[in-house]
C-alpha cells in the first residue's frame, strides 16, 4: 500500500498548493530516522492533509474510529494507515502506537482530542503521555495557524457551513524542537509558543493599520458606522468619516513636521477621526491621559516629542473646570473648527466618488502606504500607577497582531453594536474602542465618560447595544442606575483591567439578566491578552456543551500568545498549575519603551514580556492572575497579596457591594520584618474589631495589617485603576 500512499500524497499536495499559500518553517528539524511522535495543534479538519503533504517522512495518524464507518474515508484510513482510537478500545490504540514508534515509524496526534472551538489550544488529553513513555521516544510539536476561519474549522460554532473568506489562503505550519518523552510537562507550553510563532509569520501582520480600517470604513459604506452621543445624538457613516478623516490628515501634513501628535479628546467622532487622520498623515497619535498631573502630563508631552496638540475648544473649556492647570500647547487645533473649514464641494466630491472604488484602489487614491511592520504606529503612556508614566511604542504589526486576535476569539462577533466609554489613552479604549470598531463590521456607540452610568445605560437601550466594555469600577454602579429592561439588548459586558470581584458578577446576572466575560490585558499587549468567551453548543462537549469562560479566571490566552510561569525566587520556567511570573510573547507584544533601553531590557528578556503578574494556568487552559508583583509586600520572608487582605477586610465590614472604593492596602518598610502592611481607608472604623474579624476570617497572623490610616479618599487613576505611587506615598513607604 506504501505507493498509494505516495499516489495519495501527490495528488493531494497538488490541491493543498492549489488552495492554499503554504509557509513552512522548522522542517529540518524532523529526525531522518526513529520513531518519532508528533503533536499538534487541531484548527480544522485538514490539518491532516497539511501535515501528510509536507512530512518527509510517512506519517501515522491517530484519528477518531468513526470515521471508518464511512467507505470513502474508511478507504483513505486504511490507505494512510491511520490507528483508529474508540473510548471502549483506547488502550489498543496506545499499544499500537508505542509499536509503530517502537519499529521506528513517525507517528501523529492531536492531543486536544478534537477540533478546536476558539481557534487556540484546548486541554490536551494524558494519551500522548502514555505512547511517548511507553515508546520512549521524541516528541516532536508542530503548529499550524491560519486555517481558524476556514470551512473545515469550527468558526461561528459550525463546520463547511460558511463562506470562505480567503483564496489562496495564507498557512504557516512551524516544526519544532524535539524533545525527550520525560519533558511532556511542557508540551502544552511548547505547543503554545510554536503557536504563537506561527501566528506572528501570517503576512497579514506586515500591513499597514490604515489599510484595515479603510477596508472596514468601505465595506459599511454609507451605513452607520459609529453613533456619536456626546451632547446630542449624531450618526456618521463609513465614507463619511473616511472622508472627513483624510481631509483633516491633510491639514496635519501642514501643520506640523514632527512625527508624534497630542490627542486630548474623549471617546467620539472627535476622538476616531484625530487617530484615523494621524495614520492616514503617516503620523503617530499620542493619546495624553488629561486626569494625570501637570507634571506627569508635561512628562508625557516631552517624551514623546510633541509640537501640537488636537483637541477641541469645547472640551477644553470642560477640563478647565476640573484640571485648570493642564499644560495646553501653543500650537493648538481645534478639531471641529478644522473639520467645518472643509470645502463643501471637496467633502461630496470625494463623498460621491467612494463608492464606486474598490478597496486597493480607494487606499491608493488616498496615499496610503501598503506596508507598516515594525514601524511605530501609536504611543501609549501607561498610567503610572507605581511610577512615571512609561511610553510604550505600538508598531503597526503589534496593532494589527490584537485586531486579529480578538475577531479570532469571537468575543466581538461580526455586526455587534458596541458601546465604549473607555478614555482613548486607556489601551483597550484606544485599541477597541477606536481600531477595532472602524476596521470591522461593528457598529460603534460612544458616550464621553464611563463614570456618566445614566448615559451609558441610555445609549444601550436607545441605540440596542449588544456589548459593552469597562473596569470593575466604572461598572458597579449600573446596580443602581439600570434595569433588565434598560439592559435587554446586551449579550454580554467585558470587564477588564482590575480584579472583576465575584458579587459584581453576581449581581449583573441575577439583577440584570446580563453575563460579565472577564478579560486581561496589559499596555504592552496592545493590549488583550486573554478573555473569557460564551460557551457554545457543542455535541462533542461534555453535557453538549464546550466551555468558554470560567468564574475567577482571565479567559484563555488569545490565538498567537503564548504564556510561561517563572519562579520569583529560583527564576526558573515552573509546570502548568503552579504559580509564577507571568511571561508572555506574541506579534502583539511592543518592541521597547520609548528613549528608555534600560527598562526595555528588564521587561523584554528573549522575546517574552515579564508582566509583573502572578498567575498560573489550569489544566483546561484557563488563566489565573494571583496579584500584581507590586501588590505583594515580603513580611519575614512570606509574600503576602495585598489584593486578598482588601477582598477579606470588605468581607469583615460588610462592603463588598460597595459603589465607592473606600479602602485599600499599601505598605512601608519595616525594620524587623522587610515590610509592614498598611490599610488606608476613609470611612470610621474600630481597628481592633476589624483585626478580630480578619482573624476569625482566617488570615494569618503575619497577614493582619497592625496601621490603619484615615485619608480623604482612595487616589484612583483615569483608567479606573488604583494609583499605586500616590498610595505608597500616603502609606509612608
Amino acid at each position: 500500500m506504501w505507493w498509494f500512499y505516495f499516489f495519495l500524497q501527490t495528488a493531494l499536495l497538488i490541491v493543498v498548493r492549489l488552495l492554499y499559500r503554504v509557509r513552512v518553517v522548522g522542517l529540518e528539524n524532523m529526525p531522518k530516522q526513529g520513531g518519532v511522535l508528533l503533536v499538534c495543534n487541531h484548527v480544522s479538519y485538514v490539518d491532516v492533509i497539511i501535515l501528510g503533504v509536507l512530512s518527509p517522512r510517512p506519517i501515522k495518524f491517530l484519528s477518531y474510529e468513526g470515521f471508518e464507518r464511512s467507505w470513502i474515508t474508511r478507504l483513505i484510513m486504511r490507505t494512510m494507515r491511520t490507528i483508529p482510537v474508540a473510548e471502549s478500545k483506547a488502550k489498543d490504540a496506545i499499544h499500537k502506537a508505542s509499536d509503530a514508534l517502537k519499529a521506528g515509524e513517525v507517528v501523529c496526534i492531536f492531543p486536544e482530542g478534537h477540533v478546536t472551538r476558539n481557534g487556540g489550544i484546548l486541554p490536551l488529553s494524558r494519551g500522548f503521555e502514555l505512547i511517548a513513555r511507553r515508546a520512549n521516544c521524541q516528541i516532536m510539536p508542530v503548529a499550524i495557524d491560519g486555517l481558524w476561519g476556514s470551512i473545515f474549522s469550527f468558526r461561528g460554532g459550525k463546520f463547511f457551513w460558511k463562506m470562505p473568506k480567503h483564496f489562496r489562503r495564507p498557512v504557516v505550519v512551524v516544526w519544532g524542537q524535539p524533545f525527550d518523552a520525560t519533558d511532556h510537562e511542557t508540551t502544552r507550553f511548547k505547543l503554545l509558543e510554536l503557536a504563537s510563532t506561527a501566528f506572528a509569520l501570517r503576512p497579514s501582520l506586515q500591513g499597514h493599520l490604515a489599510q484595515d480600517v479603510i477596508r472596514g470604513l468601505m465595506i459599511k459604506g454609507n451605513s452607520v458606522a459609529l453613533i456619536d452621543r456626546t451632547e446630542k445624538r449624531r450618526t456618521f457613516s463609513g465614507y463619511l468619516i473616511l472622508t472627513l478623516s483624510w481631509f483633516f490628515a491633510q491639514s496635519l501634513k501642514k501643520t506640523t513636521s514632527r512625527s508624534r501628535v497630542a490627542i486630548v479628546l474623549p471617546p467620539g467622532i472627535g476622538a476616531a477621526i484625530a487617530n484615523l487622520a494621524c495614520v492616514l498623515a503617516n503620523k503617530v497619535p499620542v493619546n495624553i491621559n488629561f486626569t494625570l498631573g501637570r507634571n506627569q502630563v508635561l512628562h508625557c508631552l516631552k517624551q514623546a516629542d510633541v509640537d501640537c496638540m488636537i483637541s477641541s475648544i469645547i472640551f477644553k473649556d470642560k477640563l478647565k473646570e476640573k484640571f485648570p492647570d493642564f499644560p495646553w500647547s501653543d500650537n493648538f487645533i481645534d478639531i471641529g473648527d478644522s473639520l467645518q473649514k472643509i470645502k463643501k464641494r471637496k467633502l461630496l466630491s470625494l463623498l460621491g466618488l467612494l463608492p464606486f472604488l474598490p478597496t486597493s484602489i480607494a487606499s491608493r487614491l488616498l496615499g496610503v502606504p501598503r506596508r507598516g511592520g515594525d514601524a511605530e504606529a501609536a504611543l501609549l503612556f501607561t498610567s503610572g500607577s507605581s511610577g512615571d508614566p512609561k511610553g510604550v511604542v505600538l508598531s503597526h504589526r503589534n496593532l494589527l497582531a490584537n485586531l486579529r486576535q480578538i475577531e479570532d476569539s469571537d468575543i466581538l462577533p461580526e455586526h455587534s453594536t458596541l458601546l465604549s466609554s473607555l478614555p482613548v489613552f486607556h489601551s483597550f479604549g484606544f485599541t477597541v474602542g477606536i481600531w477595532y470598531a472602524l476596521s470591522r463590521e461593528t457598529v460603534l456607540v460612544t458616550t464621553p465618560s464611563p463614570l456618566d452610568t445614566v448615559a451609558c445605560v441610555n445609549a444601550i437601550k436607545e441605540e440596542g447595544v449588544t456589548i459593552t466594555v469597562g473596569t470593575p469600577t466604572f461598572l458597579r454602579p449600573y446596580l443602581r442606575r439600570a434595569t433588565k429592561e434598560d439592559l435587554k439588548s446586551l449579550e454580554w459586558v467585558v470587564a477588564g483591567a482590575e480584579k472583576l470581584p465575584d458579587d459584581l458578577v453576581q449581581g449583573f446576572t441575577d439583577e440584570l439578566a446580563t453575563p460579565m466575560l472577564e478579560g486581561y490585558g496589559i499596555t504592552e499587549a496592545s493590549p488583550v491578552i486573554s478573555v473569557n468567551v460564551p460557551n457554545q453548543i457543542d455535541e462533542e462537549a461534555p453535557h453538549g456543551v464546550w466551555q468558554g469562560h470560567q468564574v475567577g479566571s482571565v479567559g484563555r490566552p488569545l490565538v498567537g500568545v503564548a504564556v510561561r510561569f517563572r519562579d520569583i525566587e529560583s527564576n526558573k520556567i515552573l509546570p502548568p498549575g503552579q504559580i509564577g511570573l507571568l511571561e508572555v510573547r506574541g506579534a502583539n507584544i511592543f518592541n521597547e519603551y520609548l528613549s528608555d533601553p534600560h527598562r526595555t531590557r528588564e521587561a523584554l528578556v528573549d522575546g517574552w514580556y515579564r508582566t509583573g503578574d502572578l498567575a498560573r494556568m489550569d489544566e483546561n487552559g484557563f488563566l489565573y492572575l494571583a496579584g500584581r508583583l507590586s501588590r505583594f509586600s515580603k513580611i519575614g520572608g512570606e509574600m503576602v497579596p495585598h489584593g486578598t487582605v482588601e477582598y477579606t477586610l470588605l468581607k469583615v465590614l460588610n462592603l463588598e457591594g460597595s459603589a465607592e472604593i473606600v479602602l485599600a492596602v499599601s505598605s512601608q518598610v519595616d525594620s524587623q520584618k522587610g515590610e509592614q502592611l498598611v490599610v488606608l481607608h476613609t470611612m470610621e472604623m474600630d481597628v481592633e474589631a476589624v483585626r478580630k474579624g480578619l482573624v476569625a476570617a482566617g488570615l494569618p497572623n503575619l497577614w493582619i495589617p497592625k496601621l490603619f490610616k484615615k485619608v480623604p479618599k482612595i487616589p484612583i487613576l483615569g483608567t479606573g485603576k488604583l494609583d499605586l505611587n500616590t498610595l505608597k506615598q500616603l502609606a509612608g513607604g
